[in-house]
């Protein structure tokens, strides 16, 4: 999974409801916590990325 910063608005939508995935940097932008990159399984990647307004949350399906 991963975050498409240049297309990131920083609503925050992501780290709000995958915290345990997400989290915002200093200026805003959402980030994929370390270590948490290759996590695709997990019902709240799906409804964090469905949440983002402008879609920068990429989950690869395996």
């Amino acid at each position: 999974m991963e975050v498409d910063a240049d297309r990131c608005v920083g609503a925050g939508q992501c780290a709000f409801i995958a915290p345990e995935f997400f989290t915002q940097d200093d200026e805003g932008t959402s980030e994929v916590l370390p270590g948490r990159e290759e996590t695709e399984d997990d019902p709240l990647l799906h409804e964090a990325a469905d949440a983002c307004p402008v879609r920068a949350i990429t989950i690869r399906e395996k």
